[in-house]
């Protein structure tokens, strides 16, 4: 049996979930599901990235420690589970001393073993949002283009990590393809950077600046900056940095599942993970991951989210009022695959009574009302079955290429087929007992019974409905049309 692994990015847990990684856990949702469904080995990572100046100041105005902090909103982000109906393995927390510190530790001592590690002053611009040193290039009117803020000038002395050791390596790795970077327009982006060259990165900061986070393994008086702590979650979930001879590997699960086969992130760090991260992994011999796909951005009403101008949407409020699978749909069909996407509730609404109530509601509905009448069985149509095979590998494909929203646009071909089926047959004309009847209205639970197994990587809870209903023959309404 083979293996798939799958990762979200770990969110920064300044702040309450947002829209925007509901749209990155279902994504990388759906491929565990599909995976799963396979009759794949899956292991599916998600996580909370726990420490930085960020927590320390949220914390601070919350009246609270950053501990405390942390613990209540990271429940906010398990919370997801449930509300999104995700299928996670397992959660990684990196102000877990006991599973992620002896990763991030080890993963650091490996680097500084290779001679990747050197200690310098460093005087540089510090962005608060990114939790990061960036440099003029990444500014935009003195502000920085992702956070409109300006950075902080910092001076310190710090460990830094020689990155610039591996731009032609890394390039040359997603150039063959080794490391795929999905879409092609961050592919290209990347290479972009690549092209100019990758500079060293700063590695700590001093403990007396930053004392909530990881403490340097050989330098205490330093705390371990952002890239070796969060981005080692990958590998210390699996169990790296837990063996007794900390320059073994023999972890198990680490063994079974590394390396990753997808990496679902969001643009904004593209670098991190397609530049920072690989380097990381080849300084300390370790397999890069198969493919990074990097998702877009979510606005709302074109604008960007933003807490000061009140447009932040709030997936459990959504929930509450839709329902899972509402949302998870218009997510993925709404929001086009590698680009940015807008939510308003105008077009969710609009989404959800065309395509859910009115199409994929009404169909279930209409079928089962008249075979619950008559005990009809599912009877194999040969138009509905090439139909069924030829979208089938169609979706297969357009997973592969991370296209969610093609795939629920092709999927959804098979319940319009559905509809104009049985409003052209007109069965609730002939007479129930007939064998034109029973052949219709078998041949349409037909179909339903394959698009229930289909939806179910994308609408979990949709497909386990349809096929209680096709079993039990009780009805009720899938998705309730809003008015």
């Amino acid at each position: 049996m083979g293996k798939f692994y799958v990762t979200t990015s770990i969110p920064y847990v300044n702040a309450d979930p947002h829209i925007g990684f509901a749209l990155e856990a279902i994504q990388a949702d759906v491929l565990a599901r599909y995976h799963r469904q396979k009759g794949e080995d899956i292991f599916f990572l998600t996580g909370a990235d726990e420490h930085g100046v960020k927590i320390i100041r949220a914390a601070k105005a919350a009246g609270k420690t950053p501990q405390s902090f942390t613990d209540g909103v990271t429940k906010k982000f398990k919370d997801l589970k449930k509300a999104l109906n995700l299928s996670w393995s397992d959660f990684i927390r990196t102000s877990d001393k006991k599973r992620h510190w002896p990763g991030a530790q080890k993963l650091w001592l490996n680097l500084y073993d290779a001679g990747k590690l050197y200690k310098k002053s460093y005087k540089g611009l510090y962005c608060i949002g990114h939790e990061a040193f960036i440099t003029e290039k990444d500014l935009v009117n003195g502000q920085c283009r992702d956070h409109q803020q300006e950075p902080e000038i910092i001076e310190e002395e710090n460990w830094f990590f020689k990155l610039s050791d591996y731009t032609k390596e890394i390039k040359a790795r997603i150039e063959s393809g080794e490391l795929r970077i999905a879409p092609e327009s961050r592919r290209n982006e990347i290479l972009s950077l690549l092209k100019e060259g990758l500079e060293d990165i700063s590695f700590s900061r001093p403990r007396q600046d930053l004392d909530w986070g990881i403490p340097v393994p050989n330098d205490p008086k330093h705390t371990m900056y952002v890239w070796c702590d969060a981005l080692s979650n990958y590998i210390s979930a699996l169990g790296y940095g837990q063996e007794s001879d900390k320059r073994q590997t023999t972890s198990d699960k680490f063994r079974r599942y590394w390396p990753a086969d997808v990496q679902v992130i969001g643009k904004d760090i593209l670098r991190f993970h397609a530049a920072i991260w690989p380097g990381m992994l080849l300084a300390a011999k370790l397999l890069l991951p198969k493919t990074i796909f990097v998702h877009g951005f979510i606005t709302v009403g074109g604008e960007k989210m933003s807490k000061t101008v009140g447009n932040v949407i709030d997936p459990f409020e959504v929930v509450k009022k839709y329902g899972s699978d509402a949302l998870r749909y218009y997510l993925l069909r709404e929001i086009p695959s590698g680009e940015d996407g807008d939510f308003t509730y105008e077009k969710f609404e609009e989404r959800y009574n065309a395509d859910l109530a009115k199409g994929l509601g009404n169909l279930v509905a209409r079928v089962l009302t008249l075979a619950q009448k008559n005990k009809i069985k599912a009877i194999k149509n040969k138009v509905f079955d090439t139909n069924i095979n030829k979208i089938e590998k169609q979706i297969e494909q357009l997973i592969k290429e991370f296209k969610f929203n093609d795939a629920l646009s092709v999927l959804w071909r098979l319940i319009a087929l559905g509809n104009k089926y049985i409003d052209k047959k007109k069965p609730w004309a002939l007479k129930p007992e007939s064998k034109e009847f029973k052949e219709i209205i078998g041949s349409l639970l037909f179909l339903i019974s394959h698009i229930g197994v289909l939806l179910s990587p994308f609408l979990t809870e949709t497909s386990e409905k349809i096929s209680g209903q096709l079993k039990n023959r009780k009805i009720s309404i899938l998705f309730p049309q809003l008015k």
